[in-house]
């Protein structure tokens, strides 16, 4: 199959040669071809007026009786003072501009850990984050991008990090407030302070009160959590690879799970990594916030909770009104692609501006500038665009430059359609990936595979291997034409364990394996689940698991992380079942066997013209 290409009539004003430019009156942009343009009397760096400032909020998390305060920076053009122009806001918030406790594994959580057994107690970071008691410029990510073309650029402190007061509460209710409070000051509503404790007011006299946010990581899930308070004033977002849920981001499917490169790191890890504070509050903020946080994250079943429901933007998605345009990358498995898809599907339903933009690569990576700009100039700088007719979804293909991506009516691919795949034969060697039906329709293969669990491996070396008892590996035959898969792959499992709870990988991969960098060579997509918590009907439950009867099946079935690939023809696709993923779960003791019913097990993959596509690129006759 021939890799879609972008039809010129599809390409955006921000790929085409510009227009006559024109000028806005309020606020002095020049806007060409939907775009804000870098104006001269606005780029002169030695004229541009800083200032910092307190932001009072409406919470107090540091237990004093006051009301906290956020700390701020602002940038902004001369003009704003000398001319009296009014301008719109870019706005970046995040706990790390002031430092950081580093990664030492020695502090997070040890991994090595029975499934559904009590974890061995962590030794917390020492609370020694040097505080900076004056910091006057946070930051200058953005300044030199948006101030030439005539927007202010704000940078503020989480609560609990830099000056900023309050204690960190990493998803609690706070750091959604603070950047609310911000924005309410933009527009009048919020008092801030030339000093975190003095009383002289400064007000933002050369706002327009329409700001966008941004930001990459924990820095892009914040524009997120001031968007779920509906403040108004925050016209849009761009979170890049943001954290929509914490719960996401620690477990999945009721199994616990790190991050990726981050083995046995936690949201009270977390809390003592940022924790930057004012030193006179840290005793109070380590004993009310982050051992309570100890207290409730639950690393004995993974189960989904109210904390864990409280730190969950879809929780509060009704409250969001921003325009969004959302970037990740569908091989981030730090923050996984399925923290951008969740939000993205609630957005659509309830008809926000939403635009994506996808690329093959890693954590981080922002969209275009002109796709950002256009974004901008349209939602915070209010001008008449045509944005909104681009399309939805943008997609930089395997081996396309990042800033020329291909243009979709929508994500996933509107032509996916899901195709049953059915595992046959001995896995433990490879078995067949097969649209024929189950395994027990075809008499002699095995009805069953089992797998020693044996976290010592990993899962490159798995798929790799010849034969292991350690996993079961299921393959089409070589594929014949590229296969385009866009959407989210389901796995339903039929399993059995000698034991009361055990781990459950799947990978999504192409063989054959290869020592290839490339992230698009191996990895199709994977996820994870805890089979006690196989709920009723049939269904994967992350708040409720019982503990497996030994021999007793249970079925359950679960999301594989969100893709959007083509899979080149020569290649296979393969099934990998197995149980301890070295890279991502607890590492209990090896010997726990789980049993597969092959005859109730299967994988749906969205398959861009569905069964009748990859019936020809398996060279299958049609059914």
């Amino acid at each position: 199959m021939t890799r879609p290409r972008t039809p010129r009539c599809l390409v955006p004003a921000f790929a085409l040669a510009l227009a006559p430019a024109a000028v806005t009156a309020q606020t002095g942009l020049v806007i060409q071809d939907g775009q804000a343009q870098i104006v001269p009397a606005f780029a002169d760096s030695s004229s541009w007026i800083r200032h910092e400032l307190w932001v009072e909020t409406e919470f107090d998390s540091d237990g004093d009786g006051r009301p906290d305060r956020v700390h701020a920076d602002v940038t902004r053009p001369a003009q704003t003072d000398d001319e009296g122009l009014k301008v719109p806001v870019i706005y970046e918030t995040s706990p790390y501009y002031s430092g950081v406790a580093g990664v030492d594994l020695a502090h997070f959580w040890d991994i090595r850990q029975e499934v559904g057994g009590e974890p061995r107690a962590r030794d917390p970071f020492p609370p020694t984050i040097a505080h900076v008691p004056s910091q006057p410029r946070i930051s200058t990510s953005h300044v030199a991008t948006w101030v030439p073309r005539g927007f202010a650029v704000i940078h503020s402190q989480s609560p609990g990090t830099g000056q900023s007061q309050g204690c960190p509460t990493v998803g609690g209710a706070n750091e959604s407030l603070a950047p609310k409070a911000v924005i309410d000051w933009l527009n009048g509503r919020a008092r801030g302070f030339t000093s975190v404790d003095g009383d002289e007011e400064v007000r933002a006299h050369w706002a327009t009160g329409r700001v966008g946010m941004t930001g990459t990581s924990y820095n892009g899930t914040l524009p997120l959590a001031a968007a779920t308070t509906g403040v108004e004033g925050l016209e849009a977002i761009v979170p890049v690879a943001p954290n929509t849920s914490y719960y996401h981001y620690y477990r999945s499917n009721g199994l616990v799970r790190s991050p990726g490169g981050y083995p046995g790191e936690d949201v009270d890890v977390l809390f003592d990594f940022i924790f930057s504070g004012f030193l006179e509050v840290r005793d109070y903020c380590l004993t009310n916030v982050r051992d309570e946080m100890t207290a409730s994250l639950d690393r004995t079943t993974g189960d989904y909770s109210d904390f864990w429901a409280g730190r969950d933007y879809l929780n509060h998605i009704d409250g969001v009104r921003a325009a969004t345009l959302m970037s990740h990358g569908f091989n981030d498995w730090n923050v996984m692609p399925e923290h951008s898809y969740r939000i993205s599907m609630a957005l659509r339903e309830r008809g926000v501006p939403l635009q994506i933009y996808y690329h093959q690569g890693g954590h981080g990576g922002p969209p275009p500038l002109e796709m950002v700009n256009r974004w901008f100039t349209r939602y915070v700088a209010g001008v008449e665009n045509g944005v909104e007719e681009d399309p939805a979804a943008w997609i930089a293909r395997e081996g396309d430059d990042r800033e020329q991506p291909t243009s979709y009516p929508s994500y996933p691919h509107p032509e996916a359609e899901g195709v049953a795949l059915h595992p046959r034969g001995d896995g433990n060697w490879t078995g067949a990936l097969s649209l024929e039906g189950p395994a027990d329709d075809h008499g002699g293969d095995p009805a069953s595979g089992t797998i020693i669990d044996n976290f010592s491996f990993t899962g490159g070396q798995l798929a790799a291997a010849e034969w292991s008892n350690h996993r079961l590996l299921y393959a089409t035959p070589e594929l014949q034409e590229d296969v385009h898969v866009s959407g989210v792959a389901t796995v339903r499992v039929r399993v059995s364990a000698d034991a009361p709870a055990a781990n459950l990988s799947v990978w999504l991969v192409s063989l054959p394996w290869t020592e290839s960098d490339d992230l698009n060579d191996n990895v199709i997509t994977r996820g994870w689940a805890d089979p006690a918590n196989a709920g009723a009907e049939e269904i994967a439950s992350p708040r409720s698991g019982t503990p497996l009867a030994p021999g007793d099946f249970v079925e359950l079935e679960f999301d594989l992380q969100p893709d959007d690939q083509v899979i080149p023809a020569g290649a296979r696709i393969g099934l990998m079942i197995f149980s301890s993923d070295r890279e991502f779960t607890l590492h209990p003791d090896p010997g726990t066997t789980l049993t597969v019913d092959l005859g109730d097990t299967r994988i749906e993959l969205p398959v861009v013209g569905g069964s009748a596509a990859l019936r020809r690129a398996l060279s299958v006759p049609a059914s």
